[in-house]
């Protein structure tokens, strides 16, 4: 039985993970809160920015998380395709349970299905994560703390869900943000627990890409990619700033001869 480490380098990469994921958090509810303030095409953007975001954030925080993974007597490698099928089904669902939220009438029911939608959402792309990962050995699951994970997720992703639909102040946004973050920091490592490896040496050859070729590359792209619609969002005027601008031209409009 090979031992896991789950954090190999330290603090670095808990702390920055659930920073990635309080990120993706954060601008994911407050763009859900302009979205459900807009209409037509502005709402679809927002919604679809939320949900990038969302998704993003999560993928990032998993793979990041993955950068201090370590299992002794074997190297670790990664799937490219399977892995670059994470992120796209982390954003697919989290886009469905999104917008299941945003162009709900009746929101209790687009909650229950939102959450469990986006939820269920989160855990498969974890454990598609987790399935791209190549090493000398077999990979086992508890099924009790696989299945702990998964309600957990569930419940993180409806309390998400919730606080877009309440929570409209930036300072409880953000109060949301980080109780977020540690919900999904605390998905991945229930899910992380959950493994045990059997390691068989070999002197082969893993197929796939090192962490540090091919994840740190990536997840640094799309934390940038975070910052920046952060910057974006935060810049870019509310609805009622926008109303409230219009209220203001209007009498001066009023007034020219």
């Amino acid at each position: 039985m090979g031992h896991l480490d789950h954090a190999a380098l330290g603090w670095l990469t808990p702390a920055l993970s659930y920073v990635m994921a309080c990120i993706g958090a954060a601008l994911g509810l407050r763009c859900t809160v302009r979205a459900l303030g807009a209409t037509g095409r502005s709402r679809r953007n927002w919604l679809i920015t939320a949900a990038s975001a969302i998704g993003t954030g999560i993928w990032t925080m998993h793979f990041v998380a993955m950068l201090g993974f370590s299992v002794t007597g074997t190297d670790i490698r990664y799937d490219v395709p399977l892995t670059v099928v994470s992120l796209l089904v982390a954003m697919v669902v989290v886009c469905a349970g999104v917008f299941a939220v945003g162009y709900g009438h009746d929101r209790s029911r687009a909650l229950f299905l939102g959450g469990l939608t986006t939820g269920i959402g989160v855990a498969s792309m974890h454990y598609l994560g987790m399935a791209a990962v190549r090493l000398h050995g077999d990979v086992d699951y508890d099924p009790a703390l696989v299945g702990l994970s998964v309600v957990i997720a569930v419940v993180a992703a409806t309390a998400a869900l919730w606080a877009a639909l309440n929570i409209k102040s930036p300072v409880a946004v953000t109060i949301a943000s980080l109780i977020m973050g540690a919900a999904v920091s605390s998905m991945h490592y229930t899910g992380m627990f959950a493994v045990s490896v059997r390691v068989a040496p070999s002197d082969a050859s893993l197929p796939g890409a090192t962490a540090m070729q091919f994840i740190f590359p990536l997840a640094v792209g799309l934390g940038s990619y975070l910052f920046l619609t952060s910057a974006f969002v935060a810049l870019s005027p509310t609805t009622g700033e926008r109303q409230a601008s219009a209220s203001a031209q209007r009498p001066v409009e009023s007034a020219a001869p």
